[in-house]
């Protein structure tokens, strides 16, 4: 059964995807987090059946396995629930990874290619916080020390709301530089430097 996504008017929508292997189009868990006007984040996560089998390492990164999945939906039936929430809303990815396995899984589904609106999370972060380079680096796992950031890693959920505050938290940087700020996309109201 795929949950219920939440509802209402949102700044932006952060997706993070785990998969079964090393094809990208493997996807077994989807995640997301939905940031609302005044910030606060509502998480949503869905185990998927790749339809494929699991690699030993993908299943000790994450802990999902072929039990885990078993009786879930597959990538086209969760899909087909998200795709108008998701068009409706800029969608941010921390690495391009997650836009890579999506637009992969809708081609091995015979679905048409997703056209979303994607800002990745790293660039920004890069942006935000240039001494991390060659420092730790922008990864979630470093800026969760950095942040003080607390999430599980390899949990589609938890890492797209970990994606989503490293955006937040950028913005306030940003603010507080005073620089000249402007959306990243048009549609996408996000406080970025030019």
């Amino acid at each position: 059964m795929i949950p219920h996504l939440p509802k209402g008017d949102f700044r932006f929508i952060a997706l993070d995807v785990e998969t079964a292997n090393g094809d990208s189009a493997s996807i077994c868990q989807i995640g997301l987090a939905f940031v609302h006007h005044g910030g606060a984040i509502d998480t949503w996560a869905s185990f998927v059946d790749p339809l494929m089998p699991f690699a030993p390492f993908n299943t000790e990164l994450h802990g999902i396995g072929a039990g885990t999945v078993r009786n879930a939906p597959n990538f086209a039936e969760v899909f087909t629930v998200l795709r108008d929430t998701l068009a409706a809303h800029p969608l941010v990815q921390h690495s391009r990874f997650d836009e890579k396995a999506m637009a992969a899984a809708c081609r091995i589904h015979k679905l048409p290619k997703p056209n979303f609106q994607w800002i990745d999370s790293v660039a920004v972060a890069r942006r935000a916080w240039p001494e991390l380079k060659g420092n730790g680096g922008h990864g979630l796992a470093s800026l969760k020390e950095r942040l003080g950031l607390s999430f599980k890693h390899h949990d589609a959920g938890e890492d797209a709301r970990a994606a989503a505050e490293v955006i937040l938290h950028a913005e306030a940087v940003f603010s507080a530089k005073g620089g000249a700020i402007r959306p990243a996309i048009p549609a996408f109201q996000l406080k970025l430097p030019l």
